[in-house]
């Protein structure tokens, strides 16, 4: 099992930034790729950005350019900076991790990040 706790959300205006935290514990030796994904009400859940354990990370053309995701292996924990934030970035915002062994995949309990002036 793992388990996943995220921290930093909160209220910012637009153009301002965000650190999202999240820190896994437990069978840490099975993920593979950590990622954060967001939810807007009415919306479906869509991928933010993603890290495999090499390096490799991936975003979508909405965030390209204004989000970093990064990885820390020695604390198994993945962050999520988030510069010139739009009002269209307001939702709340998961982690994800996903594993080689059943279940195969994690999520945190969300943190609500709202950008407005």
């Amino acid at each position: 099992q793992v388990q996943l706790v995220e921290s930093g959300g909160g209220l910012v205006q637009p153009g301002g930034s965000l650190r999202l935290s999240c820190a896994a514990s437990g069978s840490v030796f099975s993920i593979y790729t950590m990622g954060w994904y967001r939810q807007a009400p009415g919306k479906q859940r869509e991928l933010v950005a993603s890290i495999i354990v090499g390096g490799t990370t991936h975003y979508p053309d909405s965030v390209k350019g204004r989000f970093t995701i990064s990885r820390d292996n020695a604390k198994n924990t993945v962050y999520l900076q988030m510069n010139s934030l739009k009002p269209e970035d307001t939702a709340v915002y998961y982690c994800n991790v996903k594993t080689l062994v059943a279940p195969y995949e994690y999520w945190g309990q969300g943190t609500q990040v709202t950008v407005s002036s």
